[in-house]
């Protein structure tokens, strides 16, 4: 019994071993240093992402609590509504958990105001809103706190600015859209301003009527509400109902769900019938049966968009694809995935250059479909996309001792379709660092 005993020992310390030595050999020694490096330069580096401005100021509205801004210096120096997503998770990481929490109070206090979160706290953003991900950020929150009392407080907010996307946003499908609030001068100023960032071939000069500029600088405020400036929608953003903007109702529906599950109350069952009839209209018209993929519609023409994109793995990411659903996905892999992620959207010809597009990968596309991909079992295929990325993170590293804004999935560098100056980066790019080095530790 002892020889046996002492054989089944031995067989597991050399099983561990091996197990330990594969995941070694994930990275070289040069790269363990610099993912280690990187981890204490955002740790140290989380603080100078801070502001606090209590009281408005010219264009800046002031929140109540501090608040985390993308860069640390320079660009983007407001609170983002989704980059806030990412923010959080790698604050939460990092330990610095009471920060996660004021930028959701912070968020809830301008839906409380406002009627919505808005794109960023500045008076220009008035107009509009961005990928609602409110309701995901409290579910981190309250995971990393199992604070029901804070929890109880913040629900009636989330509910509110679901009010809000299902009134200001809902279509004649009963999906929803991106829109706006913008005046006619606002949506002119978007008609001609445009240009700079979509370069040579958007004329402004050929004569169309006051109500066509209209038209297509509203479209474009519209666009700057989703991911901004991307050929999914043809520049006619509003004519859609987009994939990424439903799954993230969806799991609004889900998450309130929930919520109220946690409070015993009975509203629970409304919620999940919310949810249900969702994924059933997703299904309707946004799911694709000759190839098996989900498309962002055009409910104006009643067709799919042409453009795969990265917005596939929200079906994933959501829960919301069924295993053939799933599988096939999976199997078109290939079509957004390169040497060093994915990419977000499929090559293909297009009249304008827009940096939501192929070869750019940007950090909260990678990991929601790792995420993704790992909810469905396909773990090898998550992390082979986590390490494609991760890997591109850590040589730019090396080379500019920073983070950015996006990389280019095609070689792994920073030097990326933009139509402003990339930004050095702290936000949702180190929010994935961390949950992807996080994630590759368990490997």
């Amino acid at each position: 019994m002892r020889n046996n005993f002492l054989l089944i020992t031995s067989i597991f310390f050399i099983l561990l071993s091996a197990c330990s030595q594969k995941n070694k050999n994930l990275f070289t020694e040069s790269d363990r240093a610099t993912i280690k490096e990187v981890r204490t330069f955002i740790k140290s580096n989380w603080d100078l992402t801070i502001r606090y401005h209590p009281k408005d100021s010219a264009t800046l509205i002031g929140l109540p609590k501090p608040y985390t801004v993308p860069c640390i210096a320079e660009t983007f120096q407001e609170m983002y509504y989704w980059d806030t997503y990412w923010t959080n998770k790698g604050l939460i990481i990092d330990g610095k958990i009471e920060q996660a929490r004021n930028n959701c109070d912070n968020i809830k206090y301008l839906i409380q105001k406002y009627g919505k979160m808005l794109n960023g706290n500045r008076t220009w953003f008035l107009n509009r809103s961005q990928p609602p991900l409110f309701c995901m950020m409290v579910m981190d929150v309250f995971k990393a706190t199992s604070d029901t009392v804070w929890l109880k407080k913040i629900v009636p907010a989330i509910e509110k600015e679901y009010f809000f996307w299902t009134t200001e946003r809902i279509t004649s499908n009963g999906l929803n859209r991106q829109f706006n609030s913008a005046t006619n001068e606002e949506k002119l100023e978007s008609y001609y301003n445009v240009g700079q960032r979509l370069g040579p071939n958007y004329d402004t000069i050929i004569i169309k009527t006051l109500k066509e500029k209209l038209e297509i600088g509203s479209h474009f405020i519209s666009e700057c509400e989703t991911w901004d400036y991307n050929p999914r929608f043809g520049n006619r953003c509003e004519n859609f109902n987009p994939l990424d903007l439903n799954c993230y109702l969806y799991i609004y529906e889900k998450n309130l769900a929930y919520y109220h599950s946690v409070f015993n109350s009975q509203d629970t069952v409304k919620w999940l019938e919310l949810a249900e009839k969702r994924k059933n209209l997703m299904n309707q018209f946004l799911f694709n049966p000759d190839d098996g993929l989900f498309y962002d519609y055009d409910f104006v023409n009643n067709r799919h968009s042409k453009i795969i994109s990265a917005a596939i793995f929200h079906v994933l990411w959501a829960k919301i694809a069924n295993k053939e659903q799933a599988k096939t996905i999976v199997n078109n892999l290939a079509k957004l995935e390169f040497e060093f992620g994915i990419s977000t959207c499929a090559p293909g010809e297009r009249y304008y250059v827009y940096q939501w597009d192929y070869p750019n990968g940007w950090p909260p596309l990678q990991q929601i479909a790792v995420e993704g991909l790992r909810n469905y079992g396909y773990n090898s295929d998550a992390d082979r996309i986590a390490m494609k990325y991760f890997k591109a993170m850590i040589e730019t590293y090396k080379t500019t001792n920073s983070l950015w804004e996006k990389y280019n999935v095609s070689d792994g560098s920073k030097d990326a379709i933009n139509e402003y100056t990339m930004p050095e980066m702290m936000g949702w790019t180190a929010g994935v660092f961390n949950y992807f080095d996080e994630m590759l530790k368990e490997k």
